[in-house]
């Protein structure tokens, strides 16, 4: 449920398998936050083929000239197309198809848009309201990827 430009630059230093976490910093996101994404059995499971895969890099993703350098931010949205989504889905619209299911799934939504990143219009409540939900979002992550191997496997 990352921004493609943060998913591209993933980082191995920022991935702690333990705690079961990715810490994306602050420089690399949006709004110059630190983001904190919990990682569910599915995900550490494909991280570890990933880790397989990418050898020395730094990045989860590198570069297929170099590994020096990460992919480019648009090189999920060249897989969809290659996969026949052209028109019909964008790596950023996967945030909206996870948004729409989760809210259809009456997660509560401040708990959807904090797993989003996104951060609260209203100034007043940003300013005072400053939990990350963390524990919250871990049980929709869990639920999210539960639902995704539901989805791939045709059960």
């Amino acid at each position: 449920m990352t921004r493609p430009t943060e998913t591209a630059g993933a980082r191995w230093d920022e991935i702690d398998k333990e705690k079961m976490l990715w810490v994306i910093p602050a420089e690399r996101m949006k709004k110059g936050r630190v983001h904190t994404v919990p990682l569910t059995k599915q995900t550490l499971d494909l991280l570890e083929t990933i880790d397989f895969i990418t050898g020395e890099s730094e990045y989860l993703f590198p570069a297929g000239k170099s590994n020096k350098n990460h992919i480019n931010k648009e090189t999920a949205n060249k897989a969809l197309v290659r996969m026949g989504f052209k028109g019909r889905q964008t790596s950023h619209g996967l945030r909206a198809l996870a948004s729409t299911t989760l809210n259809e799934q009456n997660f509560d939504a401040d708990i959807i848009e904090a797993a989003l990143s996104h951060v609260d219009r209203d100034k007043v409540r940003s300013a005072y309201y400053r939990t990350d939900y963390l524990e919250r979002r871990k049980i929709l992550m869990m639920w999210w990827s539960d639902h995704i191997e539901e989805a791939a496997t045709g059960s």
